[in-house]
């Protein structure tokens, strides 16, 4: 080592004292070949020790910016087991929240699944930085046997839950059943549940002319998709969906 702390004190830099700048004027004094690598590897320690630091500060600064994540969906329904009926965040709703903010960090996300035949399935969130760290977070459930679910559809549907939640974990987020948009107003806006949005799609469907019955829908009704219509319009929605397409599509 004491090699080494010569070779750095005699190839110090006029400018910022970095360990490339230490190699490259130790390749333009003909360093032996041992002193260059211990230089490439203090350069690699050093530029890992610069990326988990700009992790770290970018993720610091997104999470100040991300609000809480809000419960937008409902579950609800009966089985064998008894009644299922919870909240939860869609993973679009999260990603509208989060996606922006962590881009303008310079944070972006992905997943790695695996499926393997008689295992659970297991989700990994990678959470990556442009100056080159990362950081993951991985969780495993069983597939979701529930309703009348295909062997595929159990997967998607625990693949979702599994993403959600480690992104949730890898970001630190946290969420609420309101907001203060509907915590300022006394009309329900809870959405349908998806056996209901599964039941207005299909009655869209039978209209004359599908699209244009779900573009006249959305407006009237001013939401983006039929997953949005709060569940105190269900009934109304489903009666004018009923009714004859010459009297209303949809009235």
């Amino acid at each position: 080592m004491s090699e080494l702390k010569a070779m750095e004190q005699s190839l110090v830099p006029a400018g910022p004292l970095t360990p490339m700048a230490i190699l490259d004027r130790a390749v333009e004094r003909g360093a032996t070949p041992e002193i260059l690598e211990k230089l490439m590897a203090l350069q690699e320690r050093w530029r890992a020790t610069q990326a988990k630091q700009g992790f770290d500060e970018a993720m610091a600064a997104a999470k100040a910016e991300i609000p809480v994540i809000f419960k937008n969906r409902t579950v609800d329904f009966t089985s064998a087991k008894g009644r299922t009926n919870y909240r939860h965040e869609d993973m679009a709703g999260i990603a509208r929240q989060v996606d922006p903010i962590l881009a303008k960090h310079g944070l972006s996300y992905r997943y790695r699944t695996s499926s393997v035949p008689n295992e659970p399935v297991t989700v990994t969130c990678i959470v990556s930085h442009r100056d080159g760290h990362s950081e993951e977070n991985t969780l495993s459930a069983g597939r979701d046997d529930t309703g009348n679910k295909n062997s595929i559809q159990q997967i998607g549907s625990t693949v979702t839950y599994l993403q959600r939640y480690t992104l949730k974990a890898a970001l630190g987020l946290s969420a609420s059943t309101d907001d203060d948009a509907r915590g300022a107003t006394t009309i329900d806006a809870t959405p349908i549940t998806e056996a209901q949005d599964d039941e207005i799609k299909k009655l869209i469907g039978a209209r004359s002319n599908p699209g244009a019955a779900l573009e006249k829908f959305l407006s009237i009704f001013k939401i983006e998709s039929t997953s949005d219509l709060p569940a105190s319009e269900f009934e109304r929605a489903k009666s004018a969906l009923q009714k004859p397409a010459k009297k209303a599509e949809p009235a």
